[in-house]
Parts: structure tokens; sequence; C-alpha cells
């Protein structure tokens, strides 16, 4: 099971990069960056926390990185036009020579679109609009030329040059209602969701039925997932920290006890594991952290 680290993007720029390079010497797969312009408020920041915007940071760490693969964990189908993202993502993947999975997600983060007055759309609109998405930036990456006219978007002769290094640039997308896995089934390459072991099984399953109907092999599809994690060895602040969660997947105890859980998941069936780092303190603590992750799951997966 490949490890990738989802670091926040709040901290400032070389504190960013000390945890990525940190990663990259231990050998993780792949470096992670989520798409927001501000925090929920929900719990998981405060909406006046500064952010890095995903393009510009995945851009600037495909040149400070040689083997991480990266990821934007995920795009919103509702900001972003898709010949623009298309063109990006090909340009990041020949700066990076082939390191860049394109992480797209149907949107959901209220405050972001209400203060930059952009639609988000009812929950249905956002799946119909992310299934023309993909189909567009497919075509367009892989194609000479794209025509699409469809409810959300239109193209007409359109190209995208140059192409990607990689033949079939990876599709992750993010979801787990029942819609969003038959969409995973049709466009993704690459499923990502938020979830402990028996969550994701049984939503697993529900996509490896989805395949199924549309003559899709299960296996062809690599599957990843995340959980906040805070390392203690207080059972009272485990708990509290869980607790605090509200509902959202969370691991709190010793590395050790992480790395069970990883086993767990490996399991189920979890190709990659996303490490976020916004629990893991900063500076020598956060190092000690990674040390500390790294090498109580290598000793559980051999």
């Amino acid at each position: 099971m490949e490890l990738t680290l989802w670091p926040l993007v709040s901290q400032p720029w070389p504190a960013l990069l000390e945890i990525v390079e940190q990663v990259e010497r231990l050998g993780w797969c792949g470096v992670a960056i989520e798409d927001h312009f501000m925090a929920d408020g929900g719990g998981f920041g405060s909406v006046s926390d500064p952010r890095f915007e995903v393009t510009s940071v995945l851009s600037a760490l495909a040149v400070a990185t040689t083997s991480l693969r990266l990821t934007p964990l995920v795009m919103s189908a509702s900001y972003r036009h898709p010949a623009v993202v298309a063109n990006w993502a090909a340009t990041v993947d020949q700066i990076s020579n082939g390191r860049l999975t394109l992480g797209l997600g149907a949107g959901w983060q209220h405050n972001e679109h209400e203060q930059y007055g952009i639609a988000l759309g009812s929950p249905g609109e956002r799946i119909e609009r992310l299934d023309e998405y993909c189909t567009v930036v497919r075509s367009l990456l892989e194609q000479s030329s794209t025509t699409f006219a469809g409810s959300f978007f239109t193209v007409a002769d359109a190209w995208c040059e140059p192409k990607p290094v990689q033949s079939r640039l990876p599709l992750l997308i993010g979801g787990k209602g029942d819609r969003m896995l038959r969409l995973i089934a049709r466009h993704a390459d690459r499923w990502n969701m938020w979830a402990m072991p028996s969550t994701f099984a049984e939503r697993s399953l529900v996509l490896d039925a989805a395949c199924e109907r549309i003559g899709r092999d299960p296996s062809t599809l690599r599957r990843s997932t995340q959980a906040l994690v805070f390392l203690t060895e207080s059972p009272a602040k485990a708990q509290a920290f869980v607790d605090a969660a509200g509902g959202r997947a969370a691991f709190a105890g010793t590395a050790e006890q992480f790395a069970e859980l990883a086993v767990k998941w490996r399991e189920v069936g979890v190709d990659e594991l996303i490490v976020p780092d916004w629990h893991l303190g900063t500076g020598a603590k956060r190092v000690e952290a990674i040390e500390e992750l790294t090498a109580a799951i290598s000793s559980s997966m051999a």
C-alpha cells in the first residue's frame, strides 16, 4: 500500500515544502493538495485562515520534487473550466515528467461559492456537470481535437497541446454516494473517499457492482482513502480528538496503532493511504511524527 502526504495549505510555504521533501526522502508515493480557497468553518479551520491555491502549489512541487506523484484532491468542476484544467494538467505532467494524477470532484463547499458568486447547483446538477466535465477533459487530453455540446459545457474543434507525458493521464474522482460511484465507474482510473475501513469496504462493494454493470473489471480502478491523524499516548486525548472530528474519519493513538489500522485498510482494498499532516504538529515534532509513522507502517506491511 502506497503512502501519500496531504499537507496543510494554510501553513507557510517553507514549512509545506519541508514536509514534502521529508516524505520524498522517506520513500512516500505522493503528495495531495486540496482545492479550496477557504476553510468551511466547520471545525477544520477558520474561514479566515490564509491558504495557497492548488494549481500554483502543484506547479511549484512539480519542480521541487523528483519522484512524488502529484494530485489535486480534488479540483471542483463548479469553478474551473474543463478546457483550462486540461491544459494545466498537460503542462504539469510535462514539467513533472509524467507524475500528475488529475483529481476531480463535483464541488460541495457552500461558503466559497457564495463569497465568489459562483453557482454550486443542486447535488443532481453537480453530478451531471461532473459527468460532462470528465468527458471533455479526457477527450482534450487524448484526442487531437474535441467537439462537445452539453448542458454545462460546449467546446468546438478544441485542442490541448502539448499532450501529457503519460499516454493516459489518470483521473481520480472523489465521492461516496451511489450515483457518484456509478459516475466513477464510468470515468475514473482512481477513486477516493474519506473512510475508516468498514465504511470503505461497504462503499467499495457498491463501486464494484457499478463497474460490473457496465462491463468494467473492478480491479482496474485503484482506490485511496484518508482520515485525520493525531498521535498521542493518552487514551483520553485520543477519544476527545475523535469525538471532535464530528463524524469525519479520524484516528488518534500511537504510530503503532495507526499502522495496525493501515493493515485493515489494505485488507479491504485500499491501494493508497493519504495522511493529512494537519494535526501532526510543526517543526521537529512533525518531523518526528512522520518518521514514526513511516517506520511503523513499513514494519506492519513487511
